[in-house]
C-alpha cells in the first residue's frame, strides 16, 4: 500500500475577507467558527509532521476534515447566493506533496480562491483515510503464517482488513468527486489569475490515477482476507495439492487481472501531463513541475501492477495444473514460467515510498513478500514441471501463445462514492431550512388571521342566521 506524505498549509481568518451580507446577520458567528475548524486542521497537520508514521494520528485528522468541510462548503454556498461578500480574494497556502521536485522537499504554494482550499481538504481527507488503513494492515501482521493463531483471533484481523478495505473504497470514491466534480467546478468559478497552474495534486488526471490506485489498494487487501484461512492452511503444507477451503485459482487470477489493469491506468494518468506550458510571467508552477508527479508514486505503480500480472498469471498456472487435467500439462508450466520471470525483475526494484523511520521496515516488507512469492511460485513450478515431464507430456507453449487465454478481470468490490456533507449554515443546510419554515409558519398564521377576519366580515350580510340559510333549491 502506498504511503502519502501528508501535506501542511497555512492560516487563514475568514473574517479577513467574509462579510455577512444577509438580511439578518445570521451568519457573523460562523465566521469565525469556520476559522476556528481550519485552524484545527492545520494544528493537527503540522503535528503530524513531526511525529514519526506509527505515532500519527490518522483518525483525528479524519475527523477533523468531517467537522471543517460543512463549515467551508457554507462559506462557498453564502458567497455563491451573495449571503456573505468577498473583501477581497482569499488565497491559501498549502504544500504539494505529489509534486516531482527538487531535493525532495515539498514546496508550499499560494491557491487563489475557496475552491482551492475545498480541492487541498478533499485530498487530505483521502490520503488521510488511505493512511489509516495502511496504519491498520501494519498493526494486523503477516497473521495468515502464524501456525499459533486462534481461530478467532485470525477472524478478529480478517475484520481489522475489512474496514481498511472500507477506507480505501471511501478514499477512492474522494479522489473521483474531486476530479469529476470539484476541479471542474473550480476551472468554471474564473478565480484564479491568468497564467496560473494547477500542480499535479488538484489535476483530474492524478486524482482519476489516484482513485484507481486506492481502488487497486482495497481490492488486493480483499484477496488477501479471501486466502486468509487457506494460506493458513497451507503453512505446513505449501503447494499443490490444494486446501479445501482455497479460493477458486481462476477467481483469483481475475481478481490479480483487474488489479494490474488498474495500477497500469493510474499509471499512465500519472505520467499525463497536468497542465499545459504556463505563459511567460505567469504564476504557479513551472511547465515542468506541472506535468510530472514524484517518481515514488510512478514506481510504486510500476511495481505493483508487475506484481499483480506476476500473481494473475501463478494463479492461472495453478487453475490450469489443478483443474486443467493432462491437457494442460504444458500450460501450467508455462504460466509459472511467466509469473517467475516477473516476479525477479521487480525482486531487486521495489523500494516503496515512506517517510520517517518505517522506512526500512517498508521495503523489508516489499522484499520478503516478493521472495515468498517466488518460492510458492517455484514450489508449484518444479511439481507441475515434474509432472509434464513424466505423465502429461504437453508442448509447452510461448509466452506470446498465452495472451489469447487470459480472461477478463473482475472487481472485488467497488469504490464507494462520496457525497458532500451538507453546509454548516447557509442555503442548503438544516438550519437554513429551519429558519425559513419558521418564517412561513408566521406568514401563514399571520395571513390566516387577517383572512378569517375579513371572511366574516364579508359573508355576515349575506348569510343569515336563520335554518337552512345559505341552502336554496
Amino acid at each position: 500500500m502506498y504511503l502519502y506524505e501528508l501535506p501542511t498549509t497555512g492560516a487563514v481568518s475568514f473574517s479577513n475577507f467574509c462579510d455577512d451580507h444577509s438580511l439578518d446577520r445570521a451568519y457573523t458567528h460562523h465566521i469565525p467558527q469556520a476559522t476556528e475548524t481550519r485552524a484545527n486542521l492545520r494544528g493537527v497537520l503540522k503535528e503530524s509532521k513531526r511525529t514519526d508514521h506509527g505515532e500519527k494520528d490518522f483518525l483525528t485528522l479524519v475527523k477533523l476534515i468531517e467537522e471543517y468541510l460543512p463549515f467551508l462548503q457554507g462559506i462557498m454556498v453564502c458567497v455563491a447566493h451573495d449571503e456573505i461578500g468577498l473583501k477581497t480574494e482569499p488565497t491559501f497556502s498549502w504544500r504539494t506533496t505529489l509534486s516531482a521536485h527538487l531535493f525532495n522537499s515539498s514546496p508550499r504554494m499560494d491557491v487563489p480562491g475557496l475552491h482551492a482550499d475545498y480541492s487541498f481538504s478533499l485530498l487530505t481527507y483521502a490520503f488521510a483515510l488511505s493512511n489509516l488503513a495502511h496504519s491498520i494492515v501494519a498493526s494486523v501482521g503477516i497473521y495468515e503464517h502464524d501456525r499459533a493463531i486462534t481461530d478467532a483471533d485470525r477472524k478478529a484481523r480478517d475484520d481489522k482488513l475489512n474496514v481498511a478495505v472500507d477506507f480505501l473504497c471511501r478514499a477512492s470514491g474522494i479522489f473521483t468527486f474531486i476530479a469529476n466534480t470539484v476541479i471542474p467546478e473550480w476551472e468554471t468559478n474564473r478565480t484564479c489569475p491568468p497564467g496560473f497552474q494547477r500542480p499535479p495534486d488538484v489535476s483530474r488526471e492524478i486524482n482519476t490515477a489516484l482513485a484507481k490506485m486506492s481502488l487497486a489498494d482495497a481490492q488486493t487487501l480483499a484477496i488477501r482476507r479471501l486466502l486468509s484461512k487457506s494460506a493458513y492452511e497451507s503453512n505446513i503444507a505449501p503447494g499443490p495439492p490444494l486446501p479445501k477451503s482455497h479460493p477458486p485459482p481462476a477467481l483469483l487470477a481475475k481478481l490479480h487481472i483487474e488489479c494490474a489493469s488498474l495500477y497500469s491506468s493510474a499509471r499512465l494518468l500519472a505520467k499525463t501531463p497536468a497542465a499545459s506550458k504556463a505563459p511567460s510571467g505567469g504564476k504557479g508552477f513551472t511547465s515542468h513541475q506541472a506535468k510530472e508527479v514524484s517518481a515514488d508514486l510512478r514506481h510504486y505503480l510500476a511495481n505493483q501492477a508487475t506484481l499483480h500480472s506476476a500473481l494473475s498469471h501463478k494463479w492461472l498456472g495453478v487453475d490450469a495444473g489443478e483443474k486443467g487435467g493432462t491437457d494442460k500439462g504444458g500450460e501450467a508450466v508455462a504460466f509459472l514460467q511467466w509469473a517467475k520471470k516477473e516476479l525477479e525483475e521487480i525482486k531487486d526494484t521495489g523500494k516503496l515510498p515512506s517517510f520517517g523511520q518505517s522506512e526500512k521496515e517498508e521495503e523489508e516488507r516489499w522484499k520478503a513478500t516478493i521472495k515468498d512469492e517466488l518460492a510458492v511460485v517455484n514450489l508449484f513450478l518444479k511439481q507441475y514441471k515434474k509432472m509434464n515431464d513424466t505423465l502429461h507430456f504437453q508442448p509447452v507453449p510461448a509466452q506470446q501463445d498465452l495472451q489469447s487465454r487470459i480472461p477478463g478481470g473482475r472487481i472485488a468490490i467497488p469504490a464507494k462514492p462520496y457525497t458532500a456533507p451538507l453546509p454548516a449554515f447557509g442555503p442548503g443546510s438544516l438550519e437554513y431550512t429551519r429558519r425559513k419554515a419558521e418564517q412561513l409558519d408566521m406568514e401563514n398564521v399571520d395571513g390566516k388571521g387577517e383572512g378569517d377576519s375579513t371572511g366574516d366580515a364579508s359573508r355576515s350580510p349575506l348569510v343569515g342566521n336563520y335554518a337552512g340559510a345559505g341552502s336554496y333549491f
